[in-house]
């Protein structure tokens, strides 16, 4: 882990009505509060600074362009999720297709020893803070990694983050507590028959309004 390509300043830093995004694209310098939110901001930055500072310039394009509104839009949309709640997933083929049919049982059960095959790496820091104190329903927001994890995953994110790319969602929710080896509980198979966070796959026309940190969007 490397030097930040920001300068953590305090919150105070931040000029009244200027967006925290733009702020950072412009100055460099990144504000930060006490606690552990921003603290495992701090971290990601280290981490994966290529695709740190590629979503930010992607946000301050955006707001540069349409400004600060009650709507986002769908790609700065798509930046928050990853960038808050997001994680990188390499695993074998079978693991993808039970993942996106939301086939819990055979995806954590019957096909439990690809697993080992498997490497996820977290990137949203409010998911990390989240597991510090985790709970069962805690979901991520997985991108499929086709690189060597974790050595070539910040080029290989950075790379991939484009407007084009986030707006078409490439994500997947994935319960992070239900992966093998992620928490002790769900050595106990009947783990996974909790229909509140191990749902099923819905139509289409089906709308949620839970959280995607607390359950699995449909």
């Amino acid at each position: 882990m490397g030097p930040a390509p920001v300068r953590f300043v305090d919150q105070d830093e931040l000029p009244a009505g200027t967006a925290y995004e733009q702020f950072i694209f412009s100055t460099g310098c990144c504000p930060v509060r006490p606690g552990l939110h921003d603290f495992f901001n701090g971290l990601v930055w280290r981490r994966f600074p290529q695709a740190k500072r590629a979503l930010n310039r992607l946000q301050a394009t955006e707001i540069a362009r349409d400004g600060i509104g009650a709507r986002r839009g769908p790609v700065r949309d798509a930046i928050t999720v990853f960038d808050e709640n997001g994680a990188l997933l390499d695993a074998p083929q079978p693991l993808w297709d039970a993942l996106e049919q939301r086939e819990w049982q055979r995806l954590f059960v019957e096909l439990r020893p690809l697993w080992r095959e498997a490497r996820l790496l977290i990137f949203g820091h409010a998911l990390l803070e989240q597991l510090a104190n985790p709970r069962k329903g805690l979901t991520a927001h997985v991108w499929r990694a086709q690189c060597a994890l974790p050595e070539d995953a910040d080029a290989w994110l950075a790379a991939r983050c484009t407007a084009e790319a986030l707006a078409a969602k490439p994500f997947t929710p994935l319960p992070v507590l239900g992966v093998p080896g992620w928490w002790a509980g769900n050595e106990n198979f009947s783990f996974y028959d909790d229909s509140l966070v191990f749902r099923p796959r819905k139509n289409k026309n089906h709308s949620s309004a839970e959280s995607p940190s607390t359950s699995v969007r449909t």
